[in-house]
C-alpha cells in the first residue's frame, strides 16, 4: 500500500457508489403476508440458475423466509411511488399487516400463494431457499427461481434514482424547543434528537448505522 492509500480515511460513503437495485420481498407464514424493502438480489449462477438476496435479521420478512423456504421478489421500478417505500420499509410487519388496505389491483397472488406487487414493478420471481449463508447483521439466502416474468418494460429503480427522484427531500431543521442537537440519517432522512448518538445505534427505519447519520447543529 502507497503513502498516498494509507494517508486516505476509511471513508463509509464508498458504499454509496455501490450500484443496487430495489425489490419488495414477500413472504407467507400460517395465513400471513409480509414484505420488505431489500437492495441486494441479484443472479449469481446460470447452470443451475441461481439467485441470491440478502435481508436483514431485525425484518419479520427474514424470519418467514428463513422458516418457509419460500419468497417473492418483485423489482421495483423507476414509476414506484413513495408511499410503497412507506408501507414496506418503514414499518414492521411484527405489529403491522401490510397488505390490510392495500388495492387488490396493486397486487396479485403468485402460485406459491405468496403476493407479488404489480404497481411500481416491473418483474417479480418466485424463489424456493437453496442454502443460508450467515452474514452477522443480514442472512444470505441462494435461492432457486421457480417462476420468473416480466411486468412491464419501465426501466428498474437503481437505489440512486430513489435517492435523487423519489425519496422526499429532507425539510430544513428549524430549532427545538429544548435546542438539543439532530442527527440525521442521510438513507431515509429519520431524525434523532442528542448532543451524541451511541456507536451502536441503528436506524428504526432503514436499519443503516451511525456511520450513516449526520450531524446537524442546531442555532
Amino acid at each position: 500500500m502507497s503513502v498516498e492509500q494509507k494517508a486516505l480515511k476509511l471513508d463509509p460513503k464508498a458504499m454509496y457508489k455501490l450500484s443496487y437495485g430495489l425489490f419488495v420481498c414477500t413472504a407467507v407464514k400460517d395465513g400471513k403476508a409480509n414484505g420488505c424493502i431489500i437492495n441486494t438480489a441479484g443472479q449469481i449462477a446460470s447452470d443451475p440458475n441461481r439467485i441470491s438476496i440478502a435481508i436483514n435479521k431485525s425484518n419479520y420478512t427474514h424470519d418467514l423466509v428463513m422458516e418457509t423456504g419460500m419468497c417473492n421478489i418483485s423489482v421495483i421500478s423507476e414509476e414506484a411511488s413513495f408511499e410503497l417505500f412507506k408501507r414496506f420499509g418503514f414499518q414492521s410487519g411484527r405489529n403491522t399487516d401490510k397488505f390490510a388496505d392495500l388495492a387488490m389491483t396493486d397486487y396479485a397472488i403468485a402460485e406459491n400463494g405468496i403476493p407479488y406487487i404489480l404497481k411500481g414493478t416491473n418483474a417479480f420471481f418466485s424463489l424456493k431457499v437453496e442454502t443460508t449463508v450467515d452474514l452477522g447483521s443480514h442472512t444470505l439466502f441462494i435461492c432457486d427461481p421457480v417462476f420468473m416474468t416480466v411486468l412491464t418494460d419501465i426501466p428498474s429503480c437503481t437505489y440512486a434514482y430513489y435517492q435523487s427522484e423519489i425519496k422526499p427531500k429532507p425539510q430544513p431543521v428549524g430549532k427545538t424547543p429544548e435546542g438539543k442537537t439532530i442527527w440525521r440519517c442521510q438513507i431515509c432522512g429519520y431524525e434523532w434528537e442528542g448532543e451524541e448518538l451511541p456507536d451502536d445505534f441503528i436506524c428504526p427505519i432503514c436499519k443503516h448505522p451511525k456511520a450513516d447519520f449526520e450531524k446537524i447543529t442546531v442555532s
